[in-house]
């Protein structure tokens, strides 16, 4: 892992910063009163999904790992589950016959014992009485009722078995049923897991959709600007629109062995004293290349709006043979940034 994916991992992982069009580039919140036009909203949310495509795509990824190993676990849990409840049904097939057999003698032994009374009932009845006779059925009832008493023992024993193997049986199937449920919840997570991850477009595409914002950004921006709108990011005063993208790219400089800083927002009446400074022949009027220094006519410039920065590294203003130039055009415009080429040091979101 190269030391720009550790710094992409960190800032998005420990959530530090906020999207730029709802907090400034340290994570605070937006004053209430600066109304940011969606499209800048739009702008910022592209970017910042840009810039932590490959966290989210490695989030993602993790996430679907673990769903499919969740998956197998349970199938695995499935399988067990169902060789108990085929245990727990030859359990309760043997429980059901045994009972069966244990009632069947119980009721034949009471039978027994009731025609045993019956008997013993005729002899001491019967004239002439016969001791010997009602003896003999006396021993039988006796006989009778232990067997019955055995039998009816047993039979208990039997039902108790059956009662206990019917909730043995129901509880495997109710864990075949919880454990087929986990799997298909589990199933569907995978699916969206992995439609989540066909569905998430490429950094460079969402980028790119961002900067066929930019000009509508700046339109929108310009008119409804305030001071209020602008966030410090490493002592750069920006829009909070480009907050995040901003200090991600000083950041993956800096991890790169590149030291950028700069000036941004500039208020018009400091435009004005620029174009003064720099010898521009009419302040109003006079393009900008007809300065000593580039300047913008005051009220077109994207400093005035937080849009755009100047670039320095080391505390001098890079020229196009710096090291921080030809790290700039390599990679700002994954920032959202764009050269003005007749000025190396001068980057905003449309180049201008």
């Amino acid at each position: 892992m190269t030391t720009r994916q550790r710094t992409l991992q960190k800032s998005a992982a420990a959530a530090i910063i906020a999207l730029a069009a709802t907090g400034s580039a340290l994570g605070g919140p937006a004053p209430a009163q600066a109304a940011v036009p969606k499209v800048a909203t739009r702008w910022s949310s592209l970017m910042y999904r840009s810039l932590t495509h490959d966290v989210q795509l490695k989030g993602l990824r993790t996430t679907l790992a673990g769903q499919q190993a969740a998956v197998r676990k349970g199938t695995a849990e499935v399988a067990a589950a169902e060789k108990a409840q085929r245990g727990a049904r030859v359990t309760l097939a043997d429980a059901t016959s045994t009972n069966t057999r244990a009632q069947s003698r119980y009721t034949k032994a009471r039978k027994a014992l009731t025609a045993a009374k019956q008997s013993l009932t005729t002899a001491s009845k019967r004239k002439p009485r016969s001791t010997v006779v009602v003896g003999r059925a006396n021993r039988a009832v006796v006989a009778a009722t232990k067997t019955a008493t055995a039998q009816k023992a047993l039979a208990q024993k039997a039902a108790t078995a059956l009662a206990a193997a019917g909730k043995a049986s129901r509880g495997a199937a109710a864990r075949v049923e919880q454990a087929n449920a986990a799997v298909e919840s589990g199933r569907a997570a995978v699916s969206k897991s992995q439609k989540a991850i066909a569905a998430l477009p490429a950094a460079a595409t969402l980028a790119g959709q961002a900067a066929s914002l930019s000009d509508d950004m700046v339109a929108q921006v310009r008119p409804a600007f305030r001071t209020t709108d602008t966030t410090k990011v490493y002592g750069v005063t920006v829009h909070r629109a480009i907050s995040y993208t901003l200090k991600r790219m000083i950041d993956d400089a800096r991890a790169d062995g590149v030291q950028i800083s700069g000036g941004g927002f500039r208020t018009k009446e400091r435009q004005i004293q620029l174009r003064t400074i720099n010898g521009c022949p009419d302040v109003w009027t006079a393009p900008a290349s007809s300065c000593r220094v580039p300047t913008a006519i005051p009220g077109r410039s994207l400093h005035e709006i937080g849009l755009a920065v100047d670039i320095s590294s080391g505390g001098r203003t890079i020229s196009s043979k710096t090291a921080a130039f030809t790290w700039l055009k390599a990679n700002a415009r994954e920032y959202g940034f764009v050269n003005l080429p007749s000025e190396a040091w001068h980057w905003s979101v449309t180049g201008g």
